[in-house]
C-alpha cells in the first residue's frame, strides 16, 4: 500500500482487503460510507464515516445495538443495503464503500454491483471463523490507519469524533490497549466462577439458535480467556444449531448470553432457560478494541454477578 497520510493531496492510495481485492484512489479516501457494523468500529478508531447501511436484517431505522456510537456522532442511516436508493449513495459523492465478508468472497450487505454502477471502490474486510478475533480487530485497525486514524483506538466510554467530513480525532495516547485489561479482568472472573455459559439468538416462542463457539470469533476468545461455553451439540448448521428452549434448557447454563439485535427475540419474550442468568451479547459488535473491551467487561461483570 502507497499512501501519502490522512490529508492525501497527492499520490496513490491502495489497500488489499481479505477478498484479495485491490482498491484504489489517487487519493486518501475521504468520504467512507460503510456497513453499519464497519462504519461503528471505523468510527472507533477515528474514521468517521459519511454515511452507514444496513444488512437484510435490518430496516428502515438504525439499530441501535450494531450502531456502536455512530448515531451520537450524527452519521447518517440509509437503510438496509440491499434496497439502497443508488441516487442518494452517490449523492454523498463517497470514495469508498467498506463492508464485511464472511466468505472471504462477497461483500455481505452490499451488492458489489452498486459499487461497480457509482465507479467508488469497495473494501470487504473478513470478520469469519477463519481469522482470530485479535486478527480481525487488526486488519480493521489497518484500514482504520490506512485512511487516516490515529494508531489506536479510543478507549472505552470516550467521547465520540467528530461529525462527517471532519478530520480524523487525535485518539488516546500512543500504546493505550483497552483489550489487554479487559481480558485480564474477564480471564480472573472466568477463573472465579463455575458458571457454564450458552450464546443464543432468539427466534421465537418455539425456536431458538444456539451458537458453536468455535464459528464465532469472540466466542472462541471468550474460552481461550477460561470461560466455560457450552456446544450446543450434534446436528446441522456451521455457525448456529436450531432447536427449541427445551433442548436450550437442558444444556443447564449458568449464563446466557442473548443475541441483543434488534431482529432477535429478547429475554423478555422467550421462556427461562432453566435458572441462567441472562446478559447481552451483539453478534455483531463493532470490530475496534474498545467495542470489544467492552463486551468482554460486561461477561465479567455476569459471570460475578
Amino acid at each position: 500500500m502507497t499512501d501519502t497520510g490522512a490529508t492525501g493531496v497527492t499520490g496513490a492510495w491502495g489497500f488489499t482487503d481479505d477478498r484479495g481485492a485491490a482498491p484504489a484512489a489517487v487519493r486518501t479516501p475521504g468520504r467512507v460510507v460503510a456497513y453499519v457494523r464497519a462504519g461503528a468500529g471505523l468510527l472507533d478508531l477515528g474514521v468517521t464515516p459519511v454515511a452507514v447501511y444496513g444488512s437484510a436484517h435490518d430496516g428502515a431505522a438504525l439499530d441501535p445495538v450494531k450502531a456502536g456510537e455512530l448515531a451520537a456522532a450524527g452519521v447518517p442511516y440509509l437503510g438496509a443495503g440491499r434496497a439502497l436508493d443508488e441516487e442518494a449513495l452517490r449523492s454523498l459523492r463517497p470514495d469508498l464503500i467498506v463492508d464485511v465478508t464472511y466468505d472471504g468472497k462477497s461483500p455481505y450487505a452490499l451488492d458489489e454491483a452498486v459499487a461497480d454502477r457509482l465507479g467508488v471502490p469497495l473494501a470487504a474486510l473478513s470478520v469469519g471463523n477463519e481469522l482470530t478475533l485479535a486478527a480481525i480487530i487488526a486488519r480493521f485497525g489497518e484500514l482504520g490507519a490506512a485512511l487516516g486514524a490515529p494508531a489506536v483506538s479510543r478507549p472505552a466510554g470516550a467521547a465520540p469524533g467528530p461529525g462527517p467530513g471532519a478530520a480524523p480525532s487525535p485518539g488516546p495516547a500512543p500504546g493505550a490497549d483497552p483489550m489487554a485489561s479487559a481480558e485480564d479482568v474477564l480471564r480472573a472472573a472466568a477463573a472465579r466462577s463455575d458458571r457454564t455459559v450458552l450464546a443464543l439468538s432468539g427466534a421465537g416462542p418455539d425456536q431458538v439458535h444456539l451458537a458453536r463457539p468455535h464459528a464465532w470469533p469472540e466466542l472462541a476468545r471468550l474460552q481461550e480467556l477460561g470461560v466455560r461455553l457450552l456446544d450446543p451439540g450434534p446436528g446441522p448448521g456451521a455457525s448456529w444449531l436450531t432447536a427449541d428452549w427445551e433442548h436450550a434448557a437442558a444444556l443447564n447454563p449458568g449464563l446466557v448470553l442473548h443475541d441483543s439485535r434488534a431482529h432477535a427475540v429478547g429475554p423478555d419474550a422467550f421462556p427461562p432457560v432453566g435458572h441462567a442468568r441472562v446478559a447481552p451479547w451483539n453478534p455483531e459488535t463493532p470490530p475496534s478494541p474498545a467495542a470489544y473491551a467492552r463486551f468482554f467487561e460486561d461477561v465479567a461483570a455476569a459471570l460475578q454477578a
